[in-house]
């Protein structure tokens, strides 16, 4: 059952009332994207009637401030400088920003696991393709419960590898990967770190410091409740003190000192381009600023309690297998069932108001391999859901089961 005291501490009414989808829809999609609260909004509408009346470079000069707030909310939110964040277009964008800082040479080691990302291994597999890297998936445990942090420290000492990538949750499972316990191996052994903490930022708690980690990616979309089309990118002292900039680095990220010569930027904005989407931008502070208000301690504590309690009531319904595993959920629940087609399934939930997602063995190679499946059904709540909806949710699903 989920935390009563952090679902008082949320105070779910005032939450509801701030996103207006919950008037519509029971959305357990966040781990997709998270619906916009009013705050969220208010600022993108804002600031897109500003460039509409005074002009764009003229509207982002003006609210100068409050893009500098981005910076300051991000980094408030994972403990480090506002200097250490850049924006990025997406995830992914973001992702492979850092990865083509790297100067990638034939025969370095990238180590990850069976559980990161597919765009993350589809670009491991590119820059094998083109640089000769060799690509090493750490093993999981014995019980499907993640990765063996013993065995991939291992790995680590024997192969050195030049990066070491790790996907905090996986989009296609619940599993929460021991990234701080990772990171403490990376540092003693001195190795670059890349988290790929996308399903989790606006879900739980995040500490680089305590993470231990070079870089770190993520999405503004999710759990984090900001608009599409936006990201951000951790980098750290170290990574900017030893000179790590990406490939294709622009008139933002760097000046133009001789003919022959330029120089990056001193901060992450050495990863960022000239043209942003402000209103976009704006819209990802009012997002940050509006977790923080909520807090994430509670949040951390209420979200993946829902997805607990929701994992429970379907592993009594006959027909669905509950696909997660692991010592540490999150409060994304991934599930098979007997007898269906996957769109016609979800286009059931659809009808009933439902929002959920679909992920398919491509999307996970390895993890769907191992658990004999060839699609699940995944269904995220977040903190502004309630157990009433949990209930209903598993309801329709042992409906459709029947």
């Amino acid at each position: 059952m989920r935390d009563n005291d952090s679902a008082i501490a949320l105070d779910l009414a005032a939450l509801r009332a701030d996103t207006p989808g919950c008037e519509s829809v029971i959305h357990f999609n966040n781990a997709g994207c998270g619906l916009l609260a009013r705050p969220v909004l208010a600022a993108m509408h804002e600031h897109l009637d500003l460039e509409a009346r005074i002009g764009g470079y003229e509207a982002s000069a003006a609210r100068a401030g409050q893009v500098r707030d981005f910076y300051a909310a991000l980094a408030e939110l994972i403990n480090c400088r506002p200097e250490n964040i850049a924006f990025a277009g997406s995830a992914t964008h973001a992702y492979t920003k850092a990865l083509s800082a790297i100067p990638f040479q034939p025969g370095d080691v990238i180590l990850t696991t069976r559980n990161d990302f597919i765009s993350n291994q589809i670009a491991f597999l590119a820059l094998r393709k083109r640089f000769g890297v060799e690509v090493v998936h750490a093993p999981d445990h014995a019980d499907g419960t993640g990765v063996d942090v013993e065995a991939m420290a291992a790995l680590m000492r024997s192969r050195r590898p030049r990066l070491v990538a790790v996907t905090h949750v996986p989009t296609n499972s619940g599993l929460v990967q021991p990234i701080a316990e990772i990171g403490r191996h990376c540092r003693e052994l001195d190795l670059l770190y890349l988290v790929d903490a996308c399903q989790t930022v606006g879900q739980f708690e995040l500490d680089v410091a305590e993470i231990g980690c070079d870089l770190l990616s993520a999405t503004c979309r999710k759990y984090l409740r900001g608009p599409r089309g936006s990201g951000f990118l951790y980098v750290s002292d170290r990574v900017l003190r030893e000179g790590y900039e990406p490939l294709f680095i622009d008139m933002y990220g760097a000046r133009w000192t001789e003919p022959d010569r330029y120089e990056p930027v001193a901060s992450a904005a050495r990863f960022e381009e000239w043209e942003f989407p402000y209103s976009t931008l704006l819209g990802c502070a009012a997002a940050a600023r509006y977790a923080l208000k909520v807090g994430m301690a509670e949040v951390e504590r209420y979200s993946p309690a829902l997805g607990a309690d929701l994992r429970a009531r379907l592993a009594e319904v006959p027909g669905v297998r509950v696909l997660d595993r692991g010592p540490r959920l999150s409060a994304m629940v991934t599930f098979a069932i007997a007898g269906w087609d996957a769109a016609a399934f979800k286009a059931a939930l659809d009808e009933r108001g439902i929002n959920s997602a679909l992920s398919f063995r491509e999307f996970a190679q390895f993890d769907f391999r191992d658990k004999e499946v060839d699609w699940a059904l995944r269904l995220s709540p977040h903190y502004y859901n309630t157990e009433e909806e949990v209930a209903t949710v598993a309801a329709a699903v042992a409906e459709l089961a029947a």
